[in-house]
């Protein structure tokens, strides 16, 4: 499965005519959050590819659109957030928002709060791990785990919640966004124990095989 991953900022090489020339090819394109609606509305009916999305911390404003209407969520694309699904044999699981820096903030959580967002969904797991043999393969997330491709300020700092989720459930891959891979000074990839951990900030493109 060819994967386009998306996050934080609209890129020219997406939002224009040459994304059929760019990414025609991929199977799902995957939204890790801070992504305005227009933008993922125009990949999903431009690729015509499934588009699934967790929210950021900076992306929860609808936006006015010309007729008047205010739009609240990218239409053709389905929110991952709190889900998990199957698609092709690989079980995906979506924990959008970031830690919390501001009382009252949408979309920013406690380490206790997304701890229990995680608990929250291991019965799910486990049904679908008895009904279908799937594992945990994808995390799409907004936020980078603690110390593994995060950043020292208060914004910018990540969940040690999704150490404990890798600890726990062992996903092949962890994608995220909200920060930069510059400002790091590590590159896009990291490992944590059995997870490559991915920046995809703001474009990247990877391929995971498919499960029978």
């Amino acid at each position: 499965m060819k994967i386009l991953a998306l996050s934080d900022r609209v890129v020219e090489s997406v939002y224009s005519p040459s994304i059929i020339q760019n990414y025609g090819d991929v199977d799902l394109v995957l939204g890790c959050g801070d992504l305005p609606i227009y933008y993922l509305e125009y990949v999903a009916d431009t690729l015509n590819k499934p588009v699934l999305y967790v929210r950021g911390n900076h992306d929860t404003k609808p936006e006015l659109r010309s007729d008047g209407k205010l739009q609240t969520a990218p239409d053709g694309c389905e929110l991952l957030d709190g889900r998990s699904l199957i698609i092709d044999g690989i079980l995906f699981m979506g924990l959008g928002g970031s830690i919390r820096y501001r009382p009252g903030a949408e979309q920013q959580f406690s380490e206790a709060q997304m701890l229990l967002r995680i608990i929250c969904r291991i019965p799910d797991l486990v049904w679908k791990r008895l009904r279908y043999g799937r594992l945990v393969e994808v995390v799409v997330a907004h936020s980078p785990p603690r110390g593994v491709g995060d950043l020292g300020d208060r914004v910018h700092t990540g969940f040690n919640a999704f150490r404990i989720l890798m600890t726990w459930l062992r996903p092949r891959y962890l994608l995220h966004g909200h920060v930069s891979a510059w400002q790091t000074g590590e590159g896009r990839t990291k490992r944590y124990q059995d997870t490559m951990v991915i920046n995809v900030n703001p474009v990247h493109v990877l391929e995971i095989p498919t499960r029978a």
